[in-house]
């Protein structure tokens, strides 16, 4: 299991608490110093089963100076915001969970977070 986070972020830390408290093993990433690829967004999206714009923190500052929210959301357009996301690691939501099983989950929620530790 592996967990995508930004340690100054509230969702980040609640769910690392989580992980901890039910003993879990994972490693964390820190993915605004270790960067994922396209390769590795596109391979986190399928595991989530999302599109790009669906983890895209749409208003941060570098989404705004992008004009993100007028992109096209369709498969045509997708590498376009895979590009996007891997020039700017600030616009991925946060924190993504890579559970054991192969699937993945974006874990704002404590459920979701404990719905990772149950794929297993």
């Amino acid at each position: 299991m592996e967990i995508w986070i930004n340690p100054a972020c509230s969702k980040c830390r609640g769910a690392i608490g989580v992980l901890d408290a039910e003993g879990a093993e994972y490693t964390v990433r820190r993915y605004l110093e270790d960067v994922p690829t396209e390769d590795e967004i596109r391979t986190v999206l399928a595991r989530l089963g999302l599109e790009p714009w669906d983890i895209t923190r749409t208003q941060e500052a570098a989404a705004k100076e992008l004009g993100l929210k007028d992109w096209p959301r369709e498969d045509a357009a997708r590498g376009r915001w895979i590009a996007a996301l891997a020039a700017h690691p600030k616009l991925i939501q946060r924190p993504i969970i890579t559970a054991d099983d192969g699937t993945a989950v974006v874990g704002r929620t404590e459920e979701a977070v404990r719905d990772a530790l149950g794929r297993g």
